[in-house]
């Protein structure tokens, strides 16, 4: 049961010192090796997508999403999801994910794409990816890179190697085959 007292808002550049605080307390200097790590070196993430859990005015929890591209497929990579220990087991996670990932259907994304536990983020509607489908920049494990398809067949769109969308080699289409922009 998330306390009454958590507050669950957009993230703005206010809370950055405190996210970066945070991600070194959860994930230690080890997350600048992983390959999602190396993904968001890419760019910017999406501030407008990406939110925090505050307590007593203090960012207790974050959850960022990134523009990614694989082949032509278009997605959302999701995290770092961080928790502060002292709040973790409460649903304030769980909590930031469904946030995240209703925000990028309102943005009119395909799919969210992440690296992590089955078991975790199953239950919050992500599935394996097809093995092989796509590569990631480091080595990862296949099996926790996970998908959540908010629109039919956008994670078939997703092959080869996941990169920071302002990299992608071959260009965003719509429907009327002009190239999506950048959201700004």
């Amino acid at each position: 049961m998330i306390p009454a007292d958590v507050v669950f808002v957009p993230e703005t550049a206010a809370h950055d010192a405190e996210i970066d605080h945070l991600n070194e307390e959860a994930f230690g200097p080890g997350r600048f090796a992983r390959a999602a790590y190396k993904i968001r070196e890419g760019g910017p993430h999406e501030r407008r997508l990406s939110f925090v859990a505050l307590h007593e005015g203090e960012v207790i929890a974050s959850c960022r999403l990134t523009r990614i591209a694989a082949g032509e497929g278009r997605a959302l990579l999701l995290g770092p999801l961080a928790v502060r220990p002292a709040h973790k087991n409460l649903g304030i996670g769980k909590k930031l994910v469904a946030i995240s990932v209703e925000a990028a259907r309102q943005a009119g994304a395909g799919a969210v794409l992440l690296v992590g536990d089955e078991p975790y983020y199953g239950p919050l509607g992500f599935r394996r990816i097809s093995r092989g489908q796509i590569s990631m920049p480091r080595p990862v494990d296949l099996d926790r890179i996970l998908v959540h398809e908010l629109t039919p067949a956008a994670a078939e769109r997703l092959k080869g190697e996941v990169c920071h969308a302002d990299l992608a080699r071959i260009p965003a289409w719509t429907d009327d085959r002009e190239p999506i922009r950048k959201a700004g």
